[in-house]
C-alpha cells in the first residue's frame, strides 16, 4: 500500500484513482479503440449536470485511447478551438510525422566574428483547416494510428464547434481513423443535436451521466481509501454513499474531507464521513449550486419552489396546479430543468431533484428570503 497521502481528487476534471460507475461507457470505448472495423462508439456525446464527472470521464477515455496507440487531443468549445486541435495533434504526433505545417530554408549566412545563419519560414500552399486535418489523418492512418478529439463544454452557438462537428462527418465518410467524444450540459447537448448543420450527430452514441448506485459509490470509496493505506467499515461506507447521492464530484469531495478529519488514522468512521459531508455541502453550495441557480429563469425557480411541497418526488400536474399553469407550460419548464440536469424523470409525469442537496439549498435560500 502507498503512504498515507490523501488519494481523493475533488478538483474539477482531475481523473480519480477509481471511477464509480461508467463501466459500460469505458468498456465500450476501449473495444472501439481496439477494433479493426469502425464502431459507433467512436462518435459519443456525454451529457450531465455540473459535477457528474464529464471532464474526468473525457480524460479517462483519452487515456484508454492512448494506451492503444491513438493520438489524442483535448479542447474546450471556445474561440480558437480548431487551431488548438490541429496544433495539439501535430505536437502529440511529432515523433511519428513531420509536425510542422511549413518548411524552412537558409536565407543568408553572415560571418562577423562567428557564423550567423538566418532562416526564412516558407509557408505551405494555402489550404483550409479541413484539408490540413485530412492530410494529418491520412498520414497517421498510413501508420495505423488513429486520432481522438475530445471536446468539453459543448456550445452549439459557437461557429467553430459546428464547423468541427460538420467537418468530422467528412473524415468519417473518407474512412479516416478518427474519433470524436464530446461532453456538455444536457441543454447544450440537446441544442447541438437540434442543429440542422450537424444533424448526423443524432445518430451518435449518447450517454447521459446520471446518478451512480450507492453500492458502486461505496466500492469506489473503499478502493480509493485502500490506495492511500486506509480502510472503513461496510456500514461507514454505505452511510457515506447514501449521503453522496450518486454524485461523482461529491464522492471525491466527501472522501477528501473525511480523510483530512484524521489524516493519521488507519480507518475512517461514520463520524469522519459526517464531518466530510457537512463541509462538502458548503463547498457544493459555492462551487455548484450557486452557479446552477444563477442559470435558472424565474419560471425555472418557480417550478422548483413548487416542488418543495412534496417529498422525494413531484407530480408535474401538481406543480402546474400550485402555480396556476397550463399542462403545456409546466411541461416546458420540466424539460428546461431536465436539460439543465437539475431535475430528473422518475416515471411518467413525475420528477425529482437530480442534484444531491440542491433541494436543501433552495429551502435555505427561501428561508433567508433570497429566492
Amino acid at each position: 500500500m502507498r503512504t498515507q497521502e490523501n488519494p481523493f481528487t475533488p478538483s474539477f476534471g482531475e481523473r480519480p484513482l477509481h471511477f464509480a460507475g461508467r463501466r459500460k461507457i469505458i468498456e465500450a470505448m476501449a473495444r472501439a479503440f481496439e477494433g479493426e472495423r469502425r464502431r459507433p462508439d467512436l462518435t459519443t456525446i456525454l451529457s450531465g449536470a455540473r459535477g457528474t464527472g464529464k471532464t474526468a470521464l473525457l480524460s479517462l477515455i483519452a487515456n484508454e485511447a492512448e494506451r492503444r496507440g491513438w493520438v489524442t487531443v483535448a479542447t474546450t468549445a471556445m474561440p480558437g478551438m480548431l487551431e488548438d486541435v490541429e496544433l495539439g495533434i501535430r505536437r502529440k504526433a511529432a515523433h511519428l510525422i513531420d509536425a510542422s505545417p511549413s518548411s524552412a530554408r537558409v536565407s543568408g549566412i553572415g560571418i562577423p566574428q562567428m557564423v550567423d545563419v538566418e532562416f526564412e519560414r516558407i509557408p505551405g500552399p494555402e489550404t483550409s483547416w479541413r484539408y490540413r486535418m485530412s492530410d494529418l489523418l491520412e498520414e497517421l492512418g498510413s501508420l495505423g494510428t488513429g486520432v481522438l478529439i475530445t471536446v468539453d463544454e459543448v456550445d452549439p452557438q459557437l461557429d467553430e464547434m459546428i464547423k468541427l462537428a460538420a467537418t468530422y462527418q467528412h473524415f468519417v465518410r473518407e474512412e479516416r481513423k478518427v474519433a470524436l467524444v464530446m461532453a456538455g450540459l444536457p441543454g447544450s447537448v440537446s441544442r447541438l443535436l437540434g442543429d440542422k448543420t450537424v444533424s448526423f450527430l443524432r445518430r451518435a452514441q449518447t450517454a447521459p451521466l446520471g446518478r451512480i448506485p450507492d453500492s458502486e459509490i461505496a466500492d469506489a470509496l473503499r478502493k480509493t481509501l485502500r490506495e492511500g493505506g486506509k480502510d472503513a467499515s461496510a456500514d461507514a461506507l454505505l452511510h457515506a454513499a447514501r449521503s453522496i447521492g450518486g454524485f461523482p464530484f461529491m464522492m471525491q469531495l466527501v472522501g477528501y474531507l473525511a480523510w483530512e478529519a484524521r489524516p493519521e488514522s488507519s480507518e475512517l468512521t461514520v463520524d469522519d464521513f459526517d464531518y466530510g459531508i457537512a463541509l462538502a455541502r458548503e463547498e457544493m453550495r459555492e462551487r455548484v449550486f450557486e452557479a446552477t441557480y444563477r442559470d435558472l429563469s424565474r419560471g425555472d425557480a418557480a417550478f422548483l419552489e413548487a416542488m418543495l411541497e412534496d417529498g422525494h418526488e413531484s407530480s408535474v400536474s401538481d406543480v402546474a396546479r400550485r402555480l396556476g399553469w397550463s399542462a403545456s407550460q409546466a411541461s416546458q419548464y420540466r424539460r428546461r430543468l431536465m436539460d439543465a440536469g437539475v431535475v430528473g424523470s422518475r416515471g411518467l409525469g413525475v420528477v425529482a431533484f437530480e442534484l444531491p442537496f440542491f433541494r436543501e439549498f433552495l429551502v435555505e435560500r427561501i428561508g433567508g428570503g433570497e429566492v
